[in-house]
């Protein structure tokens, strides 16, 4: 069942919430939490029901783990219980992909089967990874099965984030103030719930088609010019942003109707002025993760400069490889790794230095732009399904592919049509798909550089269990200071805003196109 669904929003969500609240009211909390796990697991089966027995067994495997290791602190359990959900992870999400490279170098034809990945299925353990761990380090107590199921099964956060934290979410459950049906948390929630379906079902839905033809077309060998490459490079890039953004925001909205701080999990993270900031904004609990459970438990930064960025790359790698089992995955995170280290080096440089340049608006423009490219050169690897696929798409914008304009276009600039015919540039057919592209990238790029998050305009009201609140940063965009004190209220225009919004995601909803991060 998705978010952006019809039976989601009118049926599921207000039956569900109808009867957590009345089980609060007439039996109590824990039959409320009861109420609200059923609903969950009813939520996660909805896609493929054999595979709520894979989740609960999941859950009943750690939660016991975790009770033992609760009261005593025994390495090989430890052990034991990480491995058995690497294991499972291993076999749904990355048994293909080992065969298929089998079967390449040893030219041999092993067949394993179809293997369907569960949903979810990387999300949910590592989020009970981490619990085991911190059970192991004595960072946990007790906690009631009821509680713990919830914990892992919550359907606002259960198919794609975030990947929250036991310390943040069971004390949450524990409270009573979350089982009493409060007006405040209602439009809070319903508010950011809007902005959220918006964001999906009219920016990255609506993109999608601008996106999705060019890298088709790579993929099966075409060869794709500059205009086309760089335009639908920006288009997916514009996509991924607005497809997950979406989601996070629709999960931290729904979570807060029943009561329920989510923490953040997007950040602006295409304002990000380096690398390193990208991944403080970007699915900011997978890098908190990637951070504390393995590039930490790798040595991190203590052991020197040298195998500081070996841990980088080598945890980098590993978050592409969560993303999906392909070679092209694992190039995205290589270069994530080599951009970490690459910024590590120059944050190094420039640490002691007594030019002012680098407090200035040109340099942090300069910074944003280069940090902007090379993560719209990643995603051609992480959206192509091919290698070649993607080296035709970085091919073209490197205008190896040739540069192409519409007939249209070329005839209605006279003279310069005439003097880029001379210099190379083809005419070609498409003029409308042409302009449509760059005008909803330029649309997309002032949305995304210019406009508030949900982080920034909740930031008063609690919005995310995050305190940061750094709108202002890259003030070196006009009009940004501006915009950036926009703030969500308890008054009609927000509600009038808030209304729209949720109006015009319902209005889309006639193709419920899935959320990109799902496959992960």
């Amino acid at each position: 069942m998705l978010f952006n669904s019809i039976e989601f929003i009118f049926l599921f969500l207000p039956i569900c919430m109808a009867l957590f609240f009345y089980a609060a009211r007439r039996w109590g909390n824990e039959a409320a939490i009861i109420t609200l796990i059923i609903s969950s697991l009813f939520f996660y089966g909805w896609w493929d029901p054999k595979y709520l027995l894979l989740l609960i067994a999941s859950i009943i495997f750690n939660y016991q783990i975790g009770r033992r290791l609760g009261k005593n602190a025994d390495k090989k359990l430890l052990i034991f219980g990480v491995s058995a959900n690497l294991t499972l992870i291993a076999y749904y999400k990355y048994a293909g992909f080992i065969m298929f490279n089998l079967n390449t170098i040893l030219a041999v034809d092993w067949d394993i089967g179809n293997i369907i990945l569960p949903l979810a299925i990387s999300f949910f353990t590592f989020q009970q990874i981490a619990y085991l761990v911190d059970s192991y380090k004595g960072i946990t107590r007790e906690y009631s099965f009821t509680h713990y199921t919830l914990f892992v099964s919550f359907f606002p956060q259960l198919i794609a984030g975030p990947i929250v934290h036991h310390k943040e979410m069971l004390p949450q459950f524990s409270s009573k103030e979350s089982y009493t049906l409060n007006l405040n948390h209602i439009k809070i929630g319903l508010s950011i719930f809007a902005i959220g379906l918006f964001k999906k079902t009219v920016l990255a839905d609506g993109i999608a088609v601008y996106a999705s033809p060019v890298f088709a077309a790579a993929d099966s060998g075409i060869a794709i010019d500059f205009f086309s490459a760089w335009g639908g490079s920006l288009a997916y890039t514009f996509q991924l942003y607005f497809d997950f953004s979406g989601y996070s925001d629709m999960a931290i909205g729904l979570a807060r109707m029943f009561g329920i701080i989510l923490p953040l999990n997007f950040y602006s993270p295409y304002k990000a002025a380096n690398i390193s900031e990208f991944w403080r904004r970007w699915h900011m609990t997978l890098s908190q993760f990637l951070r504390d459970y393995i590039y930490i438990a790798l040595g991190g930064n203590r052991k020197g400069k040298a195998r500081r960025y070996f841990n980088l790359g080598a945890t980098m790698l590993l978050g592409g490889l969560w993303h999906g089992a392909g070679w092209n995955f694992v190039i995205w995170g290589g270069l994530h790794g080599m951009y970490l280290i690459i910024n590590h080096s120059w944050q190094a440089t420039i640490k002691h230095t007594k030019s002012t340049i680098y407090q200035t608006k040109t340099y942090n423009f300069i910074a944003w732009l280069i940090t902007f490219i090379a993560v719209l050169i990643g995603w051609v690897f992480f959206r192509a399904t091919t290698l070649d696929g993607a080296l035709n798409i970085l091919n073209g914008m490197l205008g190896f592919n040739g540069v192409s304009i519409p007939n249209a276009i070329l005839a209605r600039i006279g003279s310069i049509g005439v003097a880029l015919q001379t210099l190379g540039v083809t005419p070609s057919n498409g003029g409308a798909v042409f302009v449509n592209t760059w005008l909803w990238n330029i649309f997309l790029l002032l949305i995304t550089v210019l406009l508030p998050n949900i982080q920034d305009i909740f930031y008063k009201v609690n919005g995310s269990l995050n305190k940061i609140n750094i709108a202002t940063k890259n003030s070196f965009w006009p009009f940004y200071a501006t915009l950036s004190s926009i703030k969500w209220s308890e008054s009609k225009l927000w509600a009038i805003a808030s209304g729209i919004s949720l109006a015009l995601g319902l209005l889309t909803l006639s193709q419920v196109i899935e959320f990109l991060y799902f496959q992960f």
